[in-house]
């Protein structure tokens, strides 16, 4: 089995990709950021963590939950809070995905694995997978994306770009780069290259 790690700026494009590898036999596909859901709702570890890290904060819906919304928001804002939080979350679901790794290689049955994370590089997700892939689309594009289809400002759109990484680290740390300028099928023939490559090394 072989265990790839997707990452890209917002806006990039990154799920249509994934929906493609998803149709493929024999490869399953986890995203980061529903893990992080999971592990923080309520009755969790990471949620008892954050509870008492976070309680006077406005950000608990009436039943106790995350606003996610409003923690958006708060994180968003304050770089220090965006630390304490991904501190607690990120590495609970570094330890969920190397188990889940090594069951699947247990199995026997997945060729590939494929997992999705914003923070891919930072996160050193290098260290478990077998190689990186960067998805890349020019900011022209992944703005006017972004603005049309979230409604987000060019003030947000900017804000986001900013806290992200270079496009230059990206590539250097991203054995393989998907080029998702042009046409959704000449993305998909660059990763039935990509799988092909990866296949025969």
């Amino acid at each position: 089995m072989k265990f790839i790690g997707i990452t890209g700026g917002v806006g990039a494009g990154k799920s249509e990709i994934l929906h493609y590898l998803e149709t493929k036999d024999g490869v399953k596909v986890m995203l980061a950021d529903e893990i992080a859901h999971e592990l923080m709702l309520p009755g969790t570890d990471c949620y008892q963590k954050l509870k008492d890290r976070f309680r006077n904060e406005d950000i608990w819906s009436e039943d106790g939950s995350f606003d996610r919304k409003k923690l958006a928001a708060v994180i968003f804002s304050d770089g220090g809070k965006r630390e304490t939080l991904n501190g607690i979350v990120h590495p609970a679901v570094k330890r969920y995905i190397r188990t889940v790794a090594e069951a699947e290689r247990e199995k026997g049955e997945l060729k590939i694995l494929v997992l999705e994370a914003a923070l891919l590089i930072e996160e050193h997700y290098d260290e478990i997978c077998n190689e990186l892939w960067y998805i890349y689309t020019r900011e022209d594009i992944r703005k006017e994306r972004l603005m049309r289809s979230r409604g987000y400002s060019m003030q947000k759109v900017q804000q986001i770009f900013d806290s992200q990484l270079e496009e230059s680290v990206y590539r250097k740390y991203c054995k393989v780069v998907i080029d998702n300028n042009g046409t959704v099928e000449e993305a998909r023939q660059q990763i039935d290259l990509a799988i092909t490559n990866m296949e025969n090394e």
